[in-house]
């Protein structure tokens, strides 16, 4: 491998031939390819024998909207929006990982949805959470059991770790509920309960009453809950005072405090979480005391009141745009899976081609986001991004996809 004779995806003999062409004991050769596959350099796939591990992923490019175009494509919130705090907050050193305040309102707002607060963390963000729970909760090679489509950023990370995904469709009650059996093949689930990216679905209490079962029958499946919108959300938290027994809430706050908020609350099963903490201590050690004091003003200035900068008001004005582009599209004749009773910052289109919508949104002036990184076997769509659009754009938005659709749909030879 190091000398590039045996390359990634190519598969090694089975371990008694290789035993019985070194003259070695075949338990020495299991053992090396024991070893191989806990250090990432190997996978096993049943039938399929062993491989080499494909390579680690690069960091993905920075993506830059072109010249000239309005941004539907990158996700971000509305600068606008956002809260301002009226100064510096202070933060004292001192040996606890917590800042005081913002325990106490993550505490508060845990017990509003519904959720236990016996075992809580703080960490840099989603990913660094289910990071550090996966860490600590799967192998390299172990299957994991997520939506399609997806974040692509829990896409990578799977890669990163050597954790294989299994994708599940979504429709408009959220993730579909798999087939018997499969989860009991996953050491985890990672869903979105509710502003599903891309969909903007929200899990429904009947669907989630068929996964808790499949759950509860999987004991060893952790449950990860990325609640990146709930501090916005206005839908119902569908997984509230039924949990399975291994599970853990994250809640982000960077769609609401800002993106440069990087962090993530975290409530879950009490072993899980304090190992993912006693982990946090061997690098970071810590998030940032400020940033928590910063954090925890910024929520405590907006949870309350309707004015501007208010979650109230933040949430409200997300969910008037995305109606009334749903609206707009429905008078073109496009239909939206989710609809009105979606909500978050994106919208899935199916499409009959990706690149060439995204050519002809490009020509009418917008930048849309292809769907190949965030599915697996889910089918041709863009996603559409709203955080960055006003009311008023809505009808030309509309009609411009509509003819985009219209467009692509007739094949040229």
């Amino acid at each position: 491998m190091r000398s590039g004779a045996l390359q990634p995806g190519d598969p090694l003999p089975a371990v008694r031939r290789l035993a019985s062409d070194l003259g070695v004991n075949p338990n020495t050769v299991a053992a090396a390819y024991a070893r191989l596959r806990n250090a990432g350099r190997l996978t096993t796939a049943g039938r399929h024998g062993t491989r080499v591990a494909d390579e680690p992923p690069r960091p993905a490019p920075v993506f830059a909207v072109p010249p000239g175009l309005r941004d539907l494509a990158s996700g971000h919130v509305d600068a606008a929006l956002l809260p301002t705090a009226s100064q510096l907050p202070s933060a004292p050193h001192n040996d606890t990982m917590w800042n005081a305040e913002l325990q106490s309102l993550g505490c508060g707002w845990l017990q509003a949805q519904g959720l236990p607060q016996d075992a809580m963390g703080v960490f840099s963000g989603t990913l660094d959470a289910v990071e550090r729970a996966l860490r600590q909760h799967a192998r390299p090679g172990d299957r994991v059991a997520i939506e399609d489509p997806c974040w692509p950023p829990l896409l990578a990370l799977l890669h990163s770790l050597r954790l294989v995904p299994v994708g599940l469709p979504v429709d408009a009650q959220g993730v579909c509920v798999p087939p018997p059996g499969l989860l009991a093949g996953c050491v985890a689930l990672v869903i979105t309960p509710r502003a599903h990216n891309p969909t903007g679905a929200a899990l429904g209490t009947t669907r989630w009453r068929t996964l808790r079962r499949q759950l509860q029958a999987s004991p060893h499946t952790l449950l990860i809950l990325d609640d990146h919108w709930g501090l916005l959300s206005q839908a119902p938290l569908a997984v509230a005072g039924a949990l399975p027994p291994l599970w853990l809430h994250v809640l982000s706050v960077s769609k609401a405090l800002g993106p440069d908020c990087r962090v993530a609350l975290v409530a879950g099963t009490p072993h899980l979480v304090q190992g993912m903490c006693a982990h946090q201590t061997l690098g970071p050690r810590w998030v940032s005391r400020w940033l928590q004091a910063w954090v925890a003003r910024l929520w405590s200035q907006t949870r309350k009141g309707r004015e501007p900068g208010s979650l109230r008001h933040m949430a409200a004005r997300y969910g008037a745009r995305r109606t009334v582009l749903v609206r707009a599209l429905r008078d073109e004749g496009v239909e939206i899976a989710c609809g009105e009773r979606g909500e978050g910052l994106h919208l899935w289109l199916p499409v009959p081609h990706e690149a060439a919508v995204a050519q002809f949104m490009a020509a009418r002036g917008w930048a849309v986001q292809v769907g190949a990184p965030l599915r697996l076997q889910a089918g041709p769509a863009i996603r559409v991004s709203i955080g960055t659009v006003g009311p008023r754009d809505m009808a030309r938005l509309a009609r411009d996809l509509a003819a985009a659709l219209r467009h692509t749909a007739r094949a040229v030879f």
